[in-house]
């Protein structure tokens, strides 16, 4: 196997991956909370870690991938509220939205998709060990962590102790002993419509607690990989660090503590707290699926990128240069391949995930297959995709190329037709594409031709 690393946010170094279990990976990323249809700046992580786990099967590792949904949270009961429907009702209904929208990313599910509510008892039971072991305290039925009890914390973030705001506002602000301390669990208000019974009476989990228990119930503790984006370094993260190791001991939640930039919108992050956001689906609906992907790897996943329509045209353009590459190549694995580029492209993956470099060399390879002609196989190309969730490419560009002469003449003419406005060619044109067996799907970056199904 090749030696692995990944920037680790608690040392701030690139650090070796050593599993805890040899061969296997234990990958948890911090997925949405559910009060709204998701954004494109919250599908990088879905992105970013589904890779991951892709290159990482590539080398060997048998993975697990964990990506959680919160669906019990202060912010799904305000937009149930605004909205006039059950937290319940709105909760179920964005969860389905959230997988039908990743599920257009064509990167496949995680292995697992916990719920919040649906991880009631594990979060109970690991409160109450907090409480007897002196780290939390019952306060009017609320529980709060006692940060004071747990001297590291603060080291997964580097914080200063007079800059830690836990973002929770003046609430229960007068039943904390220490105002660094955040609730584990939160008694029940009048206006809630979802709460459950516990040692403390009736109410329901706090945000940080939730992914403690979902995390240490599916891989179990020291697992290998925690991940999300940077914006929840803390008090999210550095919360769930706290709180695990200090009902266990010391036992450490993860071993890398690895975090992807932010999505921004000219100076700031895309939120829907600020209200600059693009929604995932919609950008799908104008870029398409390659294209967000391309968009997503051209970044170094530590940084944050920029959005914009340009930067998304870009990447379509890019991966429309790929799948234009790989009508010329031949099918077959050729006497020729290019393996000192393929090996360049999984180091460049080996290290920190370097997905820029990584698709730098494919546009070099690509390069260089052209200067030879018809010599050089397909086989380097697919492989390298593929482990990239970029595989379609390979596959529509060699459809492309067997589509032939008759077809590729009538996507040219209905190009022609629709640019003079006849869409009434246009239109008989593709059903005449369809009857040679083909689709014909438009995009911003042009015509693409797949088999019909």
């Amino acid at each position: 196997m090749r030696a692995i690393s990944l920037h680790d946010t608690r040392s701030g170094r690139i650090l070796a991956l050593r599993p805890r279990d040899a061969g296997k990976v234990g990958i948890y990323a911090c997925g949405p909370t559910v009060y709204g249809r998701i954004h494109v700046g919250n599908a990088r992580p879905f992105v970013v870690f589904s890779v991951l786990k892709r290159f990482l099967e590539h080398e060997g590792h048998e993975v697990t991938l964990v990506i959680n949904i919160t669906d019990v949270n202060d912010k799904i009961f305000d937009a149930a509220r605004a909205a006039g429907v059950p937290s319940v009702q709105l909760a179920r209904e964005m969860t389905a939205r959230y997988l039908e929208d990743t599920d257009r990313l064509e990167l496949g599910r995680p292995d697992s998709e916990p719920l919040a509510s649906e991880t009631i008892g594990p979060i109970v039971a690991l409160i109450e060990r907090l409480v007897e072991r002196g780290h939390a305290y019952a306060a009017e039925g609320d529980v709060y962590f006692s940060v004071g009890s747990w001297p590291p914390y603060g080291s997964l973030s580097h914080q200063d102790s007079a800059s830690m705001d836990q973002g929770e506002g003046v609430e229960g602000s007068e039943r904390k002993r220490d105002p660094r301390d955040f609730a584990l669990w939160k008694a029940r208000k009048a206006d809630e419509d979802a709460w459950w019974e516990s040692p403390w009476g009736e109410g329901r989990p706090g945000w940080h607690i939730e992914c403690s228990a979902m995390a240490q119930e599916l891989l179990g503790l020291d697992f290998d990989v925690h991940g999300g984006g940077s914006d929840l370094v803390f008090p999210h993260h550095e919360n769930e660090a706290a709180q695990t190791e200090a009902a266990h001991d010391g036992v450490a939640l993860a071993r890398l503590w690895v975090h992807n930039g932010m999505v921004q919108m000219g100076e700031e992050k895309m939120a829907k707290s600020v209200g600059n956001i693009r929604l995932l689906h919609r950008a799908l609906d104008e870029f398409g699926r390659d294209a967000l992907i391309v968009y997503f790897l051209a970044g170094h996943y530590r940084q944050p990128v920029a959005f914009s329509a340009e930067r998304l045209k870009e990447a379509g353009a890019r991966a429309n240069r790929i799948r234009e590459a790989a009508r010329r190549l031949v099918r077959s694995p050729s006497p020729v391949e290019l393996a000192a580029l393929r090996e360049r492209f999984f180091d460049a993956l080996a290290h920190d995930f370097n997905t820029p470099d990584a698709l730098a060399v494919i546009a070099e390879w690509i390069r260089e297959a052209n200067r030879r002609g018809g010599e050089v196989g397909d086989a380097d190309l697919r492989e390298m995709l593929g482990v990239l969730g970029l595989g379609r490419l390979v596959e529509a560009g060699t459809e492309e190329g067997e589509a032939g002469e008759r077809v590729a003449e009538l996507v040219s003419r209905r190009e022609q037709a629709r640019a003079s406005r006849d869409f009434t060619a246009a239109d008989r044109l593709r059903e005449e594409i369809g009857a040679a067996g083909w689709e014909v799907r438009d995009g911003p970056a042009g015509p693409e031709l797949v088999r019909a199904p």
